[in-house]
């Protein structure tokens, strides 16, 4: 059964980036090549996810790194054609040593076996009073024995120039607006953990920080919603162009966009056209 339309932070990072990027991968769901840079973050994250399944004396980086080669193997069964992606042994070589990397670097900065997450890959949904459905997923949740929360998100890039890290920081402050409307108290704190390099960032969102996010959520759907309506989702030019898949179908690049299907529009958005 398909899931009522709904807003996560991907998409709505997709539609600050570009309306039309937004629209093909909501709406369209043109499919896109699967490269090694995405699934290594889904590697490492789903080695990071079941280390706790383990004991805690059984949470060490030796563990986390055996695990990488059955993780793989399960990503394959769901998906085969990511075996095309480290066919050339030098090529699966340096994805492995850059999953080790990471799982190392996350050793250095906190401690598995001292931790007893209350949920991991946490699937979570609120609808929005006179707004959108909000959805997503997070990495980790903890709760105190003072009921004092900490949700926990791993990122497998390099930690941004504050100028920079805008999206994932809107990212922690979605999730914490998801989390203070589901379970009745606001997380104390939330971090980013960046395992190329260490760095980490901690924020701890206020009363300000709440309204402002709910702001920019409700504004952003006014602004997708008005996009749907009027069936136009405008390409938006930017460096992040380079690394875009969908040139071929972007006017930007001299690519035509498919036929708008106003029927799918509003199945994904649950939005129709004026």
């Amino acid at each position: 059964m398909s899931r009522a339309p709904a807003l996560s932070p991907s998409r709505a990072g997709d539609f600050r980036q570009c309306p039309l990027l937004f629209r093909l991968r909501t709406i369209d769901r043109l499919p896109e090549p699967p490269s090694l840079v995405p699934n290594l973050g889904t590697l490492v994250h789903g080695v990071l996810e079941h280390l706790y399944d383990r004991p805690p004396g059984e949470r060490t980086v030796e563990t986390a790194h055996a695990m990488l080669e059955p993780e793989w193997h399960a990503m394959i069964a769901k998906d085969p054609q990511l075996a095309e992606l480290v066919q050339d042994p030098a090529e699966r070589d340096r994805f492995f040593t850059d999953a080790r990397e990471r799982l190392s670097t996350y050793f250095t900065l906190e401690n598995p076996q001292r931790l007893e997450p209350t949920g991991r890959e946490e699937f979570v949904e609120y609808q929005l009073d006179d707004g959108p459905r909000l959805r997503g997923v997070i990495d980790r949740v903890e709760v105190a024995p003072d009921g004092s929360i900490r949700i926990t998100d791993y990122k497998t890039g390099k930690t941004p120039h504050p100028r920079y890290g805008q999206q994932a920081k809107f990212q922690m402050r979605f999730y914490a607006l998801l989390v203070e409307r589901l379970r009745g108290r606001r997380p104390a704190l939330l971090q980013l953990l960046y395992l190329r390099d260490g760095g980490t960032v901690v924020l701890h969102p206020t009363d300000q920080d709440m309204d402002l996010i709910e702001h920019e959520i409700r504004e952003l759907w006014a602004d997708i919603t008005a996009a749907a309506r009027n069936l136009s989702f405008r390409p938006r030019r930017s460096k992040l162009c380079d690394w875009c898949t969908f040139q071929a179908h972007c006017p930007e690049f001299g690519g035509t966009p498919p036929v708008i299907d106003p029927v799918a529009v509003e199945r994904a958005l649950g939005v129709g056209a004026a």
